[in-house]
């Protein structure tokens, strides 16, 4: 059934006011997307300063013959450790497909590797949960996403305490990381970093490496206490640079989907300028027409 004028009108403006609002979220997208990967920028300094912590622990202990390397490869060896898994997506819709490609990539990781005792899963975005309610996981802990940068340091807060809680309770010896990071424009990737036990090749680089002045900084406090309190910031910096470069890809997403959005609208709204056109047309010409065949009538 052909649209009147007045209908194609119609449907006209809620187009418009869709291509309106999609236009909007675009730009939101991509405003988020600098905000969030400057949270990301921002830790480098930080990040730099805690693996000179680890620089200067590592060498101390290489040098009296105690090599941290030795002390992670002990907890490593440990038969079938329990494994806590965090994987990040979003509470937002309109993203395209990137919380089923994470849930994708993180079972496909998580099935590669040699059976644990015990995998515990924490989900942090509400969209992942599905993805895991219905497989054989123990969905252990649920989180919600911070809505701006501000946020993230409350919800890494409360990851690591959930962390405590894994360790104390049900002695969890091997957390994996899972999140997308922004690559260029609108692109991310997927990917993973083992937060615990720390990486030996990483600990035994940090031994081997020069330090870049003559005289290695010296420390007073119990080494195992000065160890810990690393890695509570080793573990704080990895959480926040993970949520925010996921806040990140989140937006690429988003921005991802809305150019196609707009690109499809239109198209819509050509189709629907030339249909109104061309019925307005159409409707003219069969004014006129009535006009003249009424002035033919009357002479």
């Amino acid at each position: 059934m052909s649209q009147t004028p007045e209908s194609l009108k119609a449907t006209l403006d809620s187009v418009q006011d869709l291509y309106s609002v999609v236009k909007t979220m675009k730009a939101l997208a991509a405003v988020s997307i600098r905000q969030y990967e400057q949270a990301v920028e921002s830790l480098v300094e930080y990040n730099h300063t805690v693996e000179m912590g680890f620089e200067i622990l590592a060498k101390e202990r290489y040098f009296a013959g105690k090599s941290l390397v030795l002390t992670i490869k002990e907890k490593n060896n440990l038969p079938d450790p329990n494994i806590g898994a965090i994987i990040l997506g979003s509470d937002q819709g309109l993203c395209g497909q990137f919380n089923e490609n994470m849930a994708k990539y993180a079972k496909n990781k998580l099935q590669s590797l040699s059976k644990p005792k015990n995998l515990f899963v924490a989900t942090v975005g509400s969209r992942l949960i599905p993805y895991f309610k219905t497989s054989s996981y123990q969905l252990a802990n649920q989180f919600m996403l911070p809505t701006s940068v501000e946020g993230i340091g409350e919800t890494v807060q409360d990851i690591l305490l959930m962390l405590d809680d894994w360790q104390e309770k049900h002695k969890i010896s091997k957390i994996l990381l899972f999140y997308n990071q922004p690559t260029s424009g609108s692109s991310y990737r997927s990917s993973y970093q083992q937060l615990l036990p720390l990486d030996r090749d990483w600990l035994r680089s940090l031994e081997q490496k020069d330090w870049p002045t003559d005289t290695l900084p010296t420390f007073t406090m119990n080494w195992q206490d000065l160890f810990k309190e690393l890695i509570s910031q080793y573990l704080f910096v990895s959480l926040y640079r993970a949520v925010a470069a996921s806040l990140a890809s989140e937006n690429a997403s988003r921005l991802a989907a809305m150019q196609s959005a707009q690109k499809n609208i239109e198209e819509h709204l050509d189709e629907l300028n030339g249909q109104y056109r061309r019925q307005r047309q159409s409707a003219i010409t069969s004014e006129l027409l009535d006009v003249v065949a009424g002035f033919e009538a009357l002479t």
